[in-house]
């Protein structure tokens, strides 16, 4: 199991190899060709390592989720919207796969387009009425971007039609066959 702790030997250089062929390589190795010279004190204290301590743990009070890579809690996590809902079992999901898996991915993008919906419906439990307008910056659209906005509003009209039109014909031909 990983840990967060550190010592001054987990940062130091341990190349030891030659790497002067690289184009670039050491340009910040004279002080006099440094940037913050002679503003900042150069003690090459910082070539035997970084030291600190670490900071105290946040309190966890409601439910966080964590990557497979990584165990264990950071010292600071954001807790604003705890999972919740069908998003929240969609983001559960996604974090039982590694971070390089689509299977965590897709569900974590899926689970923010379901997570729209679900403030959507809870704005209007709370009774608020969204101003879709102005929420989705379509006044802005509008008046800066007039022609693809209008583009965008036909396309919607039309695959809106198109899936109306298909369930009415489900249905009509549902009811036409018998049994």
């Amino acid at each position: 199991m990983s840990t967060d702790e550190t010592s001054p030997a987990d940062f130091k250089n341990i190349r030891g190899s030659e790497y002067s062929h690289i184009k670039g390589w050491g340009i910040d190795a004279n002080p006099e060709n440094d940037p913050t010279y002679p503003m900042k004190n150069r003690t090459n204290g910082e070539h035997e390592g970084y030291t600190w301590d670490r900071p105290s743990q946040q309190e966890v009070e409601v439910e966080v989720l964590r990557s497979v890579e990584r165990p264990n809690i950071t010292a600071a996590f954001g807790t604003s919207v705890p999972p919740s809902g069908l998003s929240g079992k969609l983001r559960r999901y996604a974090f039982k796969s590694s971070e390089s898996d689509y299977r965590h991915w897709l569900p974590l993008m899926l689970a923010d387009r379901v997570n729209v919906f679900e403030g959507i419906i809870d704005d209007f439990k709370h009774g608020h009425v969204p101003n879709f307008f102005v929420e989705r910056g379509w006044t802005a659209e509008w008046k800066y971007n007039r022609k693809e906005f209008v583009t965008k509003a036909v396309a919607g009209v039309f695959i809106a039609s198109a899936v109306v039109a298909a369930v009415v014909l489900l249905k009509k031909n549902r009811s036409r066959v018998p049994g």
